[in-house]
């Protein structure tokens, strides 16, 4: 099927972002403020709590999360299974609400964006890898690269052409064509850490990125993100319960039964 054609759906993603602003009580400055000068952190949570119910019964995932991530940081979130990682990254990255607390990114608190002012702020400022790809298998390579771009309204020959830049800076440049179940689980991943830069997010959220993938493959990814975060400067923020990947990141947080341990800031 042809690129830039008329496979694409319109879709209406590019309005400005919305004035959703605060003050912080140290500098005095709106953080909206502070993301367009780029003094306040990228990240910022405020005892993020999130409680699922099960009919009657309460599941409590995170309790009084509260960190800050500064621009161009690589962070990674250390736990076991069912510790709470993937759904802190869910709710950093817009794609949960917290029951408790608040998450501010570039200057906005999340909770106070409508439906569809989150969606076009995500879009924009967040790339998402996540452990099962979630690739369309309709698309080849370079069509799910390009989805982001296109849900943005960017230009169908920009969106192609910054997808073909990716896809040959992640070795796929002779497999653009190709559709996910003609990919293996590595080159799966390159894909999805392409689409994830489409855009040029401030923010990578990379939930388990090796979790499928033998130990070689899963170095190679984990030195990928890493190079990719140091080129172009972007926050990455990756979930693990591997040391061996968090221990590649400068500044690791270990979250216990929802909650992070004292002392690892």
């Amino acid at each position: 099927m042809p690129h830039g054609s008329n496979l694409w759906p319109h879709c209406d993603m590019s309005e400005a972002d919305p004035e959703v602003t605060a003050r912080n009580p140290e500098t005095g400055a709106t953080r909206d403020t502070e993301a367009r000068t780029g003094l306040g952190p990228l990240v910022s949570t405020r005892n993020v709590g999130k409680t699922y119910w099960i009919g009657k019964r309460s599941l409590e995932v995170l309790r009084n999360v509260d960190f800050e991530v500064s621009r161009g940081e690589f962070l990674a979130v250390r736990g076991a299974s069912g510790a709470g990682k993937s759904t802190l990254l869910h709710c950093l990255g817009g794609l949960d609400t917290p029951t408790a607390g608040e998450v501010w990114l570039d200057g906005k608190n999340l909770a106070a964006l409508s439906g569809l002012e989150l969606s076009r702020f995500r879009n924009r400022k967040v790339g998402f890898v996540f452990q099962a790809y979630h690739l369309l298998p309709e698309l080849d390579a370079l069509e799910n690269v390009c989805l982001p771009a296109r849900m943005a309204r960017i230009d169908a020959g920009l969106a192609e052409a910054r997808g073909r830049e990716l896809l040959k800076r992640v070795g796929l440049g002779e497999r653009m064509d190709h559709r996910p179940n003609e990919l293996s689980g590595g080159e799966q991943q390159r894909v999805a850490i392409a689409r994830a830069l489409i855009n040029h997010p401030d923010l990578i959220l990379a939930d388990e990125p090796t979790g499928n993938l033998d130990s070689h493959t899963g170095e190679e990814i984990i030195q990928l993100l890493c190079a990719l975060r140091a080129e172009r400067q972007t926050t990455l923020i990756i979930a693990t319960h591997g040391a061996q990947v968090a221990e590649r990141a400068p500044r690791i947080i270990e979250l216990v039964d929802g909650q992070m341990m004292e002392g690892t800031e």
